[in-house]
């Protein structure tokens, strides 16, 4: 059976199979724009919408991947709060996401090592279909 965490971790509470709150997130192009100027993307698949429609055949402007990552960064440190720190994030962008999806971002724990203080969590961002367009996962050291 697993839960939805809501306070601040504490290692001797989590187990196998609790769930991260989990976030939405529905970009629009003025925080598309901005993530990729501070980035210096200049790739016109993230801001000329003619262009990526057209030429590249997408039907809309294109979520920079990063910006994915750091979401699935947020949702962990969004958790943790003060009670721990996130020590390794990896993930993969598996599908092309777009401006105007609302996607979720969540995670499950899928290790808890009480000598190490160790917690692993599998991580996700699923499209408005429920496909894991950017799996991850994640190492949290509870303080």
């Amino acid at each position: 059976m697993s839960r939805e965490l809501t306070d601040k971790p504490n290692l001797n509470t989590l187990t196998v199979g609790d769930q991260l709150p989990q976030r939405q997130h529905t970009p629009s192009h003025v925080q598309l724009m901005l993530y990729n100027a501070a980035l210096w993307n200049g790739h016109r698949i993230h801001f000329d919408e003619p262009y990526t429609t057209q030429v590249e055949g997408y039907p809309a402007l294109v979520i920079a991947g990063p910006l994915l990552g750091d979401w699935l960064n947020q949702c962990v440190e969004s958790w943790l709060n003060d009670g721990g720190r996130l020590t390794q994030i990896d993930y993969s962008n598996r599908l092309a996401t777009y401006i105007g999806e609302t996607l979720t971002v969540g995670g499950t724990i899928n290790r808890v090592d009480l000598t190490t203080r160790e917690v692993g969590i599998d991580l996700f961002i699923h499209n408005a279909e429920g496909e894991n367009v950017a799996p991850g996962t994640a190492i949290a050291l509870i303080d």
